[in-house]
Parts: structure tokens; sequence; C-alpha cells
């Protein structure tokens, strides 16, 4: 996706939007939007997806980029999915993490908005975007545009202000 990479190996956010044409390629784009999240001093980010079903979650990179970038002040990773049923079962790695950050954070659940119209995306509070436009082919793109960013979170914000908290820590909610 990025061949250029900085002095300590670490990717250089892209200057043009570069497209996701594969399921490896999709994974490697919610990598790199945590990278470059981390790297802008995001202090929320935002996934969006029907039901993470096919997020790369129990990814050890993945869980190691979260885990140093919760550890910095006011952080909080936000999830939003229709349901969370296919996490426990296909991502053991990211439920057994989550309790250990479950303070920050914050899954939801939609109360109106039908499955079909859910996208699947990764935003953050700067300018950073992932995009799935086609799940069944991997079809998406990444940017780093503030002004798409706000769109997209505009699009979102009416859904998560009528969202309600879901996937509990643990089954009893407690």
């Amino acid at each position: 996706m990025n061949d250029r990479v900085d002095e300590k190996g670490e990717d250089i956010p892209p200057e043009g939007p570069p497209l996701i044409t594969s399921r490896q390629e999709f994974a490697q784009a919610i990598r790199w939007s945590l990278r470059a999240s981390a790297k802008a001093g995001a202090r929320r980010i935002l996934w969006v997806d029907p039901d993470f079903a096919d997020w790369p979650l129990g990814d050890p990179e993945l869980l190691q980029s979260l885990t140093a970038w919760l550890r910095q002040p006011m952080r909080q990773l936000v999830m939003l999915a229709q349901n969370y049923d296919a996490v426990p079962r296909r991502h053991a790695r990211f439920v057994e993490w989550r309790r250990s950050w479950s303070h920050a954070v914050d899954p939801r659940t939609p109360e109106e908005v039908p499955a079909s119209m859910h996208p699947s995306w990764a935003l953050d509070d700067t300018s950073v975007c992932v995009e799935l436009i086609d799940r069944v082919r991997w079809r998406g793109r990444c940017t780093l545009d503030v002004r798409q960013s706000r769109l997209m979170h505009e699009q979102i914000d009416a859904i998560l202000q009528r969202s309600s908290p879901a996937f509990p820590v643990s089954q009893l909610g407690i």
C-alpha cells in the first residue's frame, strides 16, 4: 500500500488516496490508519462496520499499536456495529485484550440503521479516513483529507447520537 518509510521504518502517510483492492490491503489500511492517527495526535478513533467479522482485530501488530495509542492520555476508541456476535468467535485475542482497555473502548450499536446501510470506516478526529466501499470485492480507499473526514463524521454522528452501549466486557454486562 505504501512503499515509503521514515528513519524508524514506519510508513510515511501517502500523499494521495491509495486504493484498497484486496482483503489483505484492507487489513494493512486499518493498521496504517492507526499508525497515522497516532502520528497525527488523534484523541478519538471511530471504527464503523456492520459486525467487524472481517476486520483484523486479533492481529498482534494492530493490538500492539492500539495499546501504544491508548496509553496516551485522553484517548478513546469508539466502535459502532449493528451487532458484535462475530467478534468473540473470530477475534478472541481482541476480546481478551479489551478486558484491560474497557475504560477506553466504547462499543456501541445504532438503534435504527439497517445493516445494509452500515459503512465500513476507520476515522479519527484529525484527517485519517479508511473507507471500504465494496465489501464483496474488497475495494476501498485511504485518505488524509480533513474535508473528507468531516463529511464522514457528519454522516455517522447522528447515528452515534442515537446509539447505545453494546458488547459488554463480561456476559453479565458487569
